[in-house]
């Protein structure tokens, strides 16, 4: 069974009905995302109404619970790379989500991520 991890870039191409995206993503069993897409991708509406479809949209994606083990480990990415790469805090979270998880990330914006050795990115 394959469990992948959706950045929020992933998810947005799924929403404005990229083709090739809603292919792969039907071929993950079970495409994943954690609160904090699901805020960048709440917060990116413009009214009532996108709201609305991204809600919908956002039901098709398992939501990952947040814990403490990620927690800690996303305060030890920030430590450890926010100065010398800017690993900014949405992404240490997804990372560390990914890795606590042992699930690979699916994303476009691979420079966030690629100086973080143990994350598995999906192909």
């Amino acid at each position: 069974m394959s469990i992948v991890f959706i950045d929020s870039c992933v998810v947005i191409d799924f929403m404005r009905g990229d083709d090739l995206i809603k292919e792969r993503l039907l071929l993950i069993d079970k495409p994943c995302i954690n609160y904090i897409v699901e805020m960048e991708l709440i917060r990116g509406a413009n009214n009532k109404r996108e709201l609305n479809r991204i809600e919908m949209d956002l039901n098709f994606f398992k939501r990952l619970p947040f814990h403490d083990a990620v927690a800690d480990l996303s305060t030890a990415l920030i430590r450890d790379y926010s100065l010398s790469h800017n690993l900014q805090i949405p992404d240490a979270i997804i990372a560390a989500t990914c890795l606590v998880y042992d699930i690979p990330l699916y994303t476009h914006n691979l420079k966030d991520f690629r100086f973080i050795h143990a994350i598995k990115l999906f192909k």
